[in-house]
């Protein structure tokens, strides 16, 4: 029962959200920010259980055109998806209560995204902007919130609303902070979902579904995803210029021997069974690196 259900939901895929936290985690220490553990704990079991069930959805829906089987029957697979809704929307309705309309509407934002990702007329799956959007809400949304909910209040943004106005005003550095920080989960999330698609791609056109590859073809695909890769390196160089991470994390540039072996068999192959792997890989090599230094940097200061 307990191996069908992590089937059913992809378990081994949620790297992408856990990485992603325990990033922002470490950056949190280094800048000897106190962490409302409350808060923390709230934010992360509501946006692991959405995510669950964002993969769940997927399952579900595709089941109905590529001919694959449900790790349960329908009427089962699906009051799971609603057990996984209901307690991370609720989680996260009292996140939103211990917290602000800020959070409301960010979560807003990304649980709506993650319903339209696999439901509705034209589901963001099926469209070329799936790497796009999968990078974003994984790369930054989850490290914006989880700063936004420790962080002293005011710290990136305010937000002020009353029946003549809405009033919104952003801090700038502490927001570029943010974004060069996102770079690398976002860029390393992108590229697993464009591996995947890229190996998928001759499947894909069978159920009508025309991802970014499709319109690209292989080729540019892979260069793009080269492309993605390459822009972690700069990413982190200007992140220590400003003094946003400790010059310790510049060792993370020696990933690049790694990742650039793993790019080249890539080219050489794209399996979903084999070579699709190397994504994986890769996130694993870039985000486990810079999180380890980043939280190395922490202990030294």
């Amino acid at each position: 029962m307990v191996k069908r259900f992590l089937s059913y939901v992809e378990i081994k895929t949620k790297i992408t959200s856990i990485f992603t936290f325990l990033m922002t985690i470490a950056f949190l220490f280094y800048k000897s920010q106190q962490i409302n553990w409350e808060l923390t704990f709230l934010f992360f079991t509501a946006m692991f259980l959405f995510d669950l069930a964002t993969t769940a959805i997927n399952n579900y829906i595709d089941t109905k055109t590529n001919d694959q089987k449900l790790q349960f029957n329908r009427s089962i697979a699906l009051m799971i998806i609603m057990v996984l809704l209901a307690v991370s929307t609720s989680l996260s309705l009292y996140l939103v209560y211990l917290t602000d309309i800020v959070v409301f509407i960010l979560g807003a934002i990304c649980f709506l995204s993650g319903i339209l990702y696999t439901y509705g007329p034209v589901p963001i799956s099926r469209q070329p902007l799936g790497e796009i959007l999968s990078g974003v809400f994984y790369g930054f949304f989850i490290p914006f919130i989880l700063l936004y909910i420790n962080m002293p209040e005011g710290t990136y943004l305010t937000f002020d609303l009353n029946l003549q106005s809405i009033d919104i005003t952003l801090q700038i550095f502490p927001l570029f902070s943010v974004i060069m920080l996102s770079v690398i989960p976002v860029s390393a999330t992108a590229n697993i979902m464009l591996a995947n698609n890229i190996c998928d791609l001759e499947h894909d056109i069978l159920v009508r579904r025309y991802t970014l590859p499709y319109y690209l073809g292989i080729r540019k695909a892979i260069c793009l995803l080269a492309g993605i890769y390459y822009i972690c390196y700069p990413a982190v160089v200007i992140m220590v210029v400003f003094r946003i991470i400790s010059p310790l994390c510049l060792v993370y540039l020696i990933t690049i021997v790694p990742v650039q072996r793993n790019i080249r068999i890539f080219f050489k192959e794209q399996d979903k069974n084999t070579t699709f792997m190397i994504s994986i890989k890769n996130y694993i090599v870039i985000m486990g690196t810079i999180s380890l230094l980043i939280f190395l940097s922490g202990l030294i200061q």
